[in-house]
């Protein structure tokens, strides 16, 4: 038996902004487009909702790409230097 052990999968480090753009859908259907009358009650919560999960998906979905494209230069930096 290998002693070596396998490396977990990897996650995609567009996951949590996107979970974030799922809960905003959600808050905005909930609160400017359903008809059902018990969500009425609940209507400004999920308009607030909506807006606070989509600038926060919005901004993470940037403040994650921003941070891959650098990881991205990096490693190529690394080995332009390594293959010199």
């Amino acid at each position: 038996m290998p002693d070596k052990q396998t490396p977990p999968p990897q996650i995609s480090p567009y996951l949590f902004p996107f979970g974030l753009a799922c809960f905003a859908v959600w808050f905005f259907y909930d609160g400017w487009i359903t008809t059902d009358v018990e969500m009425q009650k609940h209507l400004l919560f999920n308009r607030v909702g909506s807006v606070i999960f989509t600038v926060w998906a919005v901004f993470d979905f940037l403040r994650t790409r921003r941070s891959e494209r650098e990881r991205k230069a990096r490693q190529q930096a690394e080995g332009e230097t390594a293959g010199s």
